[in-house]
């Protein structure tokens, strides 16, 4: 009898710990939408948020980030490779920038911000202008908009290698055989941002 009553006791202990785990799963809160954001930090270019429980950044004093997929008269891509901090790595990808971060034009238009980011960091200037897409960087962990524009029959001008706070290395692939290219930065130690193989979506579906 003692035996059976310490099983019975055993049993009903494993049921009891079984519904705490339980009921502890179904209690987590989710963030609800249309929270109003709490500012937690302010730094020098960044602003990092909370939103009903789930923190985020943001950047400051900026309409815009603007990546360009350039095309040179030649149908070569136009790629930069330079270090970045925040991965302790070189980083291989389009030319990018930020729009309307210069005091006096901070109402700066996408398409002239392209034009000018082009220019700066790889030496080139845009044909035609074309919007590809516009959507969230990382929507986890940041309030970023990227917009893609399309730049063809782009050519050389300038040397390129951005502004004075950057050291940038300027690639002209042709499209024929990029895969294999890309694949020996990659090989090479170099980090390969993905956009780079969106613009290339859009190169052969245009």
């Amino acid at each position: 009898m003692g035996k059976k009553r310490t099983a019975k006791k055993q049993t009903a202990k494993k049921r009891s710990v079984k519904k705490r785990s339980v009921k502890k799963r179904t209690t987590k809160k989710r963030t609800r939408e249309g929270s109003a954001p709490r500012v937690l930090h302010e730094g020098r270019f960044l602003r990092f948020m909370d939103r009903g429980g789930w923190e985020y950044f943001e950047r400051k004093g900026i309409s815009g980030i603007v990546i360009v997929v350039a095309l040179t008269q030649r149908g070569e891509l136009v790629l930069v490779e330079q270090y970045r901090p925040p991965l302790d790595a070189r980083v291989l990808d389009m030319p990018a920038g930020l729009a309307g971060d210069r005091p006096g034009e901070e109402d700066e238009d996408l398409a002239e911000a392209a034009r000018r980011e082009l220019l700066e960091e790889a030496g080139y200037a845009a044909g035609p202008l074309e919007l590809l897409t516009e959507g969230p960087a990382s929507s986890g962990s940041s309030a970023e908009i990227l917009t893609l524009l399309l730049a063809r029959d782009c050519r050389r001008v300038g040397p390129g290698g951005g502004d004075a706070s950057e050291d940038i290395q300027v690639h002209v692939v042709p499209l024929e055989g990029i895969e294999t290219w890309l694949e020996d930065r990659r090989r090479a130690g170099v980090l390969l941002d993905p956009k780079v193989y969106a613009g290339l979506y859009f190169l052969r579906t245009r």
